[in-house]
This record gives structure tokens, sequence and C-alpha cells, in this order.
């Protein structure tokens, strides 16, 4: 494989929505949920990319009580 690479498409709501899961899961022992440390590098890597691509996620009106897919999760809260 060498230097080959991966791309993954998601649309805003998935990278949100993975983005939110992501952040949560480095916020935790990383080494009790996942158990080899070579799996590491790629999870900061998504993450690291999810956020920069993401600048809804800095915005002041960003809810974090996501709320359900199917009602718009991931969404900025403009109903305030």
């Amino acid at each position: 494989m060498g230097d080959s690479q991966v791309t993954i498409k998601l649309t805003s709501d998935e990278a949100l929505v993975l983005s939110d899961w992501l952040e949560k899961l480095q916020m935790t022992d990383l080494s009790r949920v996942v158990d080899d440390p070579a799996v590491w590098a790629p999870i900061h890597r998504i993450a690291g990319t999810l956020a920069k691509s993401l600048p809804g996620l800095f915005a002041p009106d960003y809810d974090h009580d996501l709320r359900p897919l199917g009602s718009g999760f991931g969404r900025r809260r403009t109903d305030r």
C-alpha cells in the first residue's frame, strides 16, 4: 500500500456527528476504549481534519446538545 491515501466523503451532518463522537472519545482514557495504540494516530488525524473542515463547530451559536439525526442532528441552532 505504501503512500496511497483513502478519501472518505461525508455529508456536513455526518461529519458533525462523527466529530462530536470523536471529541467525546478523545476525552476518555483512549487506551480503555481502543486497545491498539496504532489506531490512536488515525483517530487524532481524522478528528483534526474534521475540526478544520467544520468552522461551524466554533460558532457562538453552535449547540453541543445535538438533536437526533432525523431532526437536524448536527446543525447549529437558529431558533434562539
